[in-house]
């Protein structure tokens, strides 16, 4: 009885609770009598009726908005990996897709369907979500200033900051000049156009500069530090002159804006002497505790509403308020990341892209209809150049640094992004811009941070330097050269015992190179060092372990698989070892854009289908990372599947054609360095019948009589397989090996897939 104790009670109680519920409903039918009860009209097709259902549902506000959110992270992602691919920041991508879903492009040729799309009532849900975006990423853009920094170098990055604001801050006003009786909206004074003009020409995008900066590899030179450090002190001059050229343009005369730059003033000093001392007593009370309690986070969270707020309501905008509470955030390393984490994702990959498309939905490319229009438009993007490529150059030339630095810091401090879109977003908010300035300075906004890659280019091809190098690498021809990528610490480990085992004697003539490459989109300039540090401390410690020296290459990248072939192709090393992974890009384009795996389809490999390279891949057991690495990589590349290798004592090697004649190369590293003991597999019967492989087993085994012996039997035992450490095999047999589906991949140790 007991065993149906609790489906006795279970029915009961339902069945008993159901049936006094009938009872009620029926009852209740009595209460009817004494109201006038209007039946809903039914239609007679029940099909039109759910049509009509349907079509109300898509029609709903809510679900509006949920389609727009969709298709603008799709297409946001889609086209940043796209321009990721060219060499471009993400970010322009991201502002190209919110112009093409804009009247620019989805509202010119398919006009019905971007009606429904971007219905004119439903804009307002996407603006706001956009300001809480904006705000997010603010608070983010204040917290990676590092203003230790800014002390550190203040006296050259101040005078090179404040000429490449001035500059283009003065040729702006110029420009207003000569085109206020034109373009000038009616009732807008000239001080308003001329001051938002002049604020349009002088922002330098830190964030975009930044992840430049990291990519390519001079963060930790002279000449990052000084243009990082220009970088920040522009950022935070131009938003307090933004601020107060909000309060004149929002006041209509200086006079009068006096009261709200006051109140601006009294803001900041509540915020510097009041309320960062605050949260830097938080933040030094949880520095050392392992989590922040909810309760903390509110607190700062809640600091960041308040000061937007206030912002807002003094009349400088919201985000000055967001930008000044990420720079006033605790000091304190786990802090910044901690919150970083919680708001950048959200920020950067939901609603930013929300404000590229109100930003594209605002932009018409249609209205620069004429060629006069196109011919102001030119003349606007060579002020905004002239002003900040030449004054910052200029005035970095005047400071003390040569040409070739010069002109680097003028084209990195020229790059706009989407720092130039909020200012314009809030000039045509305030309407001191007009629909065709603001059109015009978005594409200025779009051509001056695109042309920073190619300018760096054009600057190292004229003065034929190249940016220089975080590590010399050492180019005696008699050194073998290992160099090992890594991307978790436990593959890190274990490739450095692998290399390890191939020059463990040889360690005059032999050095290992570890290197750890991140993407540039997930790094952040304040904690760039303390990520370099902790990304080495697991494989320096396995090094002492291993007693073997080892140098360090770290990196910020836009694309890793390049970047490994690119430094591994330039260092001339004479082994890339790499471990195999899963990528969250593998496969499919719409993988590498939001991280899915569907395949739907791969465009490296249309591109290889072209070049007639596909070949090289058919039936590719690689993640498309590896597959790439495979593909650009000039030396010898060994791929580690990684079993959680220990040790290298127990090889086994087998050989299936004669191709195959090179792992006897690897098979002697190991026995002489490692005193391996080195089983080979004869798979075909080469040993026999081909010279080269027959005479390098006879020499081992003459030599090494202990070391190397042959397997006998051609059936695989799993027994055997357990008893081995690593199987090494070439890259050709490894594909045979896979695509056969032989039982061997049950049981097969760690593995390492050579590519001659």
């Amino acid at each position: 009885m007991k065993k149906y104790k609790n489906t006795l009670f279970y029915f009961g109680i339902t069945g008993g609770f159901t049936a006094l519920m009938y009872w009620i409903i029926r009852q209740g039918k009595h209460l009817e009598a004494t109201k006038t009860i209007v039946a809903p009209v039914v239609e007679n097709n029940s099909w039109s009726a759910f049509l009509g259902a349907m079509q109300h549902n898509f029609q709903d506000p809510l679900a509006i908005l949920l389609l727009q959110i969709i298709t603008i992270i799709v297409v946001a992602r889609i086209f940043g990996w796209i321009f990721k691919k060219i060499g471009q920041p993400s970010v322009i991508g991201e502002i190209i897709a919110g112009i093409a879903l804009g009247p620019s492009l989805l509202g010119m040729y398919f006009p019905e369907f971007s009606a429904i799309l971007f219905p004119a009532d439903s804009l307002g849900n996407l603006k706001f979500l956009s300001q809480i975006g904006l705000i997010l990423f603010m608070f983010v853009i204040g917290m990676e200033l590092d203003l230790k920094v800014l002390k550190n170098r203040a006296n050259e990055a101040v005078v090179i900051s404040h000429a490449s604001i001035v500059f283009p801050f003065t040729l702006g006003i110029g420009l207003a000049y000569f085109v206020y009786n034109s373009f000038a909206p009616q009732g807008v004074k000239f001080l308003s156009f001329s001051l938002f003009m002049g604020i349009a020409m002088s922002i330098t995008a830190f964030p975009v500069l930044a992840r430049i900066v990291q990519e390519r590899g001079i963060h930790k030179t002279k000449l990052g530090a000084i243009v990082i450090t220009c970088a920040a002190a522009d950022d935070i001059t131009a938003w307090c002159i933004l601020a107060v050229v909000i309060a004149i343009v929002k006041a209509g005369t200086f006079v009068s804006s006096l009261y709200v730059i006051s109140l601006a003033i009294g803001y900041v000093l509540i915020m510097l002497f009041i309320v960062k001392p605050f949260l830097k007593r938080i933040g030094d009370l949880y520095a050392t505790k392992d989590a922040i309690v909810k309760p903390v986070v509110a607190i700062f969270f809640l600091t960041l509403i308040l000061s937007s707020y206030a912002t807002e309501v003094i009349g400088i905008h919201a985000l000055f308020g967001a930008f000044m509470t990420g720079v006033i955030m605790p000091d304190v390393a786990k802090f910044r990341n901690i919150f970083i984490e919680k708001v950048e994702d959200i920020s950067v990959i939901l609603l930013l892209p929300l404000f590229f498309v109100f930003t594209g939905l605002r932009t018409e490319i249609g209205l620069i209809n004429d060629p006069y229009l196109w011919k102001v438009t030119g003349f606007i993007i060579l002020v905004a150049v002239v002003g900040k490529f030449f004054g910052s150059a200029l005035a970095a030339k005047f400071v003390g640094q040569n040409w070739r630095d010069s002109l680097t810091i003028g084209a990195l401090m020229n790059t706009r992004g989407l720092m130039e879109l909020i200012v314009l977003n809030i000039g045509l908010e305030l309407k001191v811009l007009t629909p065709e300035v603001f059109t015009m300075m978005v594409i200025m906004a779009l051509v001056t941070t695109f042309m920073t890659g190619p300018a760096l280019n054009l600057i190292n091809f004229i003065f034929k330097t190249k940016d220089v190098a975080d590590v010399e690498v050492d180019i005696r021809s008699d050194v073998y050269r290992i160099l090992i990528s890594f991307g978790n610490n436990e593959k890190g480990k274990s490739l450095l015992r692998l290399a390890n085992s191939l020059v463990k004697k040889q360690k005059n003539t032999s050095s290992i190179t570890a290197m750890h490459l991140s993407l540039s989109d997930e790094m952040h300039p304040f904690n760039m060092e303390d990520k370099e540090k902790n990304s080495f401390i697991p494989i320096e410690e396995e090094s002492k372990l291993l007693k073997q020296e080892i140098t360090t290459i770290f990196k910020a990248t836009i694309d890793i698989e390049t970047e490994i072939t690119d430094i591994a192709n330039q260092g001339d090393y004479d082994l890339l070892l790499v471990g195999l992974g899963k990528s969250i890009f593998e496969g499919t384009l719409l993988g590498k854009v939001i991280g899915f795996t569907t395949r739907i389809i791969n465009p490296e490999r249309l591109m290889d289908k072209f070049t007639g390279k596909e070949g090289l891949f058919v039936n590719s057991p690689f993640d498309e990372r590896t597959r790439q690495i495979v593909l650009k990589a000039k030396m010898p590349l060994g791929i580690l599947i990684d079993k959680e290798l220990q040790k290298v004592d127990q090889v086994f090697i087998p050989i299936f054609n004669s191709e195959d004649s090179f792992l006897i190369d690897y098979a002697q590293k190991l026995i002489f360095n490692n005193n391996s003991k080195v089983v080979v597999l004869d798979v075909n019967g080469h040993i026999n019948t081909n010279f080269v492989i027959g005479n390098a087993i006879s020499s081992l085994e003459l030599k090494y009589p202990n070391n190397i012996s042959l397997h006998d039997d051609r059936i695989i035992k799993k027994e055997f397989l357990a008893k081995q450490d690593l199987m090494i095999i070439s890259l050709e047999s490894w594909k045979a090996l896979v695509d056969s589906r032989s039982i061997w991949l049950s049981g097969v140790p760690s593995v390492l897939i050579i590519k001659p």
